[in-house]
């Protein structure tokens, strides 16, 4: 290899990390596995084109994850086509999840059990973007602190 080749020369396409959150085909099993580690499950509600949940999503999630800190997936509040297992094994829509979770708002950033249960109180928006960090670790911190609870109780 030579000493002047390119990071797309050296490592593969399929390799260069992507610049978007996985979307999952079952809530249920992303949260359990996330339990499994000992973390909550990180659901970021998005839309196309929001710079909002693009500075989230690229700033804090993506990089998080990377570093294998959260479990993190998102799910498009204007999906209606794509199938996903809802927390209680029903199909629904990402669309149709957002809507019951009163999401309205892109993007809301939730922190949930296994069962699908908020484990701390979900970011939604970004108010104040140069504390947005500090919110998501505080947030971070209670889930990881009510989902060791609910493991030992």
């Amino acid at each position: 290899m030579s000493s002047t080749a390119t990071k797309s020369e050296i490592v593969p396409a399929a390799v260069i990390r992507s610049s978007a959150l996985p979307s999952p085909a079952s809530l249920r099993g992303a949260a359990q596995a996330a339990a499994a580690l000992g973390e909550p499950l990180v659901v970021m509600t998005t839309l196309s084109g929001c710079p909002y949940c693009d500075l989230v999503r690229n700033s804090y999630l993506l990089p998080m994850r990377r570093e294998g800190k959260v479990q993190a997936v998102q799910i498009d509040i204007r999906d209606r086509s794509s199938n996903l297992q809802g927390f209680m094994g029903e199909n629904t829509t990402p669309a149709e999840q957002a809507r019951l979770w009163k999401a309205r708002f892109a993007p809301t950033v939730l922190f949930l059990g296994p069962k699908g249960q908020e484990l701390a109180e979900r970011l939604v928006g970004v108010a104040v973007p140069d504390f947005y960090g500090d919110y998501l670790d505080a947030r971070l911190m209670e889930a990881r602190k009510r989902l060791k609870l609910a493991h030992t109780a």
